[in-house]
This record gives structure tokens, C-alpha cells and sequence, in this order.
């Protein structure tokens, strides 16, 4: 049920870095705006909200290592400290309006190796981008999907 092209990356902009901690902050990934549209990354895919979901579960259960460029040689640069896939009934669970953030992963990480860390100081890297596989799935593009672009930059 995965809705997400095979080997694609996305890619969001980094919110916040405090730098005397080396942490990072940002959305992993959207699924749906705040309206509940679905959300399409810079390749034009798009997953589903609960797929997300899972898909953050098993990276939190099995990895939570961060690196540069998808590139296997520059694995281990910094650890995951914060994770949350907002969803509807989570944004209840909290009090919120259900419209108030979009279904999204939204994470963290301590960056713990110094030349990454002046990396993403300098702004060369600026976003996340997950990696991964999927089961390729047509979807009905007659239902507009707005680009991350159009809701998030």
C-alpha cells in the first residue's frame, strides 16, 4: 500500500539547528497538509499518512543513524533524539486542533561528527532526505495533490 516510487528520495528543509548542541530539526517527511491534501515530494511521489507512520516505527525500531548524501561509506554521522508522526488522532490526544499541523514526521538528530555539523552550518545541507524502497503503486492523479513546494517553502 506504500504510495512511493522505488529508491526516490524526499527531501524537507531543515527548521531549526541550535549550534552550540549540534542538533538539527525538521519534517522528515508530509504526507497530508494541515486540510488533509495529499502532499507530493520534489519527484512527485507520495505516501500515505499510515504508511509513514510505519515506515518511521521501523527506522526508529532498527537504525536511527543519520548520514550524508545516501551514501553507505558516511553512515554514523549523527543518532536520532527526537521522532513524532503527527496525526490526526495523535494531535488530538494532545489537545490540538486537527488542522493545526500537517501529517507529518517531524525529527531530530544530535550531529556527532564535527566536518557534517560545519556541513550543515555553512547551509551546504539544508534538508533531510529519506532514503528507502517501496512497492510502486499507481495512484489516481484525477485527485489533485498539491507539491511540497506549494505548502511548505
Amino acid at each position: 500500500n506504500l504510495i512511493l516510487k522505488l529508491n526516490k528520495q524526499m527531501n524537507f528543509k531543515l527548521k531549526k539547528s541550535i549550534d552550540d548542541k549540534k542538533q538539527v530539526f525538521g519534517w522528515a517527511n508530509i504526507a497530508e497538509d494541515e486540510q488533509g491534501n495529499t502532499i507530493e515530494d520534489y519527484q512527485g511521489d507520495s505516501i500515505t499518512g499510515e504508511e509513514l507512520e510505519k515506515t518511521a516505527y521501523n527506522y526508529v525500531l532498527k537504525f536511527r543513524d543519520t548520514g550524508e548524501r545516501h551514501n553507505p561509506t558516511l553512515r554514523k554521522k549523527g543518532k536520532m533524539i527526537e521522532s513524532i508522526v503527527f496525526t490526526k488522532e495523535k494531535l488530538q490526544a494532545l489537545g490540538l486542533p486537527e488542522d493545526s499541523l500537517p501529517c507529518g514526521w517531524w525529527v531530530g538528530f544530535q550531529i556527532t561528527d564535527n566536518d557534517t555539523w560545519e556541513k550543515i552550518k555553512k547551509g551546504e545541507y539544508n534538508m533531510f532526505s529519506i532514503e528507502g524502497t517501496a512497492q510502486v503503486e499507481n495512484v489516481n492523479k484525477a485527485i489533485q495533490a498539491k507539491s511540497f513546494l506549494e505548502c511548505y517553502t
